[in-house]
């Protein structure tokens, strides 16, 4: 088994990149049979078992004190997490500590600074909600 085991997230990127990869050589296989090689590749015997090892856990730093970094509508930030919640797999809502604060409002002559702000994000990091240009409110570097 590997030392550090990866997100479930992690996991299935890896298994994508596998079955593009055998592909790309001509060998075709399903998505269920690149779950079970990357189980296999980690030292499980199944993918329900390897599934299970992960624990569905978070991404590294999502834990209360944990650092990321990203942007919140479209500022860059770093920030401290003060709490995490996982809504479903691959979900969490974060409250983030920013180390300074940004400016949410776009109007020159008008501003409006967050220090402490809480957003929902899915698999890839970013939110479902989304500004009128169409950029994720929250964007995490995972």
């Amino acid at each position: 088994m590997s030392a550090t085991l990866p997100t479930l997230v992690e996991a299935k990127a890896q298994a994508k990149r596998l079955r593009t990869g055998l592909e790309a050589e001509g060998r075709e296989i399903s998505h269920s049979q690149s779950l079970e090689l990357v189980a296999r590749q980690h030292g499980f015997r199944d993918w329900n078992t390897f599934h299970a090892a992960m624990g569905n856990r978070p991404p590294e730093g999502f834990t209360p004190g944990g650092r990321i970094e990203g942007t919140y509508l479209s500022q860059p930030f770093a920030a401290t997490v003060l709490a995490v919640e996982m809504l479903r797999p691959g979900w969490f809502r974060l409250e983030l500590d920013l180390d300074e604060a940004v400016d949410v409002v776009t109007f020159d002559s008008f501003s409006n600074f967050r220090k402490r702000i809480r957003g929902t994000v899915g698999p890839s990091g970013t939110s479902r909600e989304r500004t009128s240009d169409g950029t994720p409110h929250l964007v995490i570097d995972i």
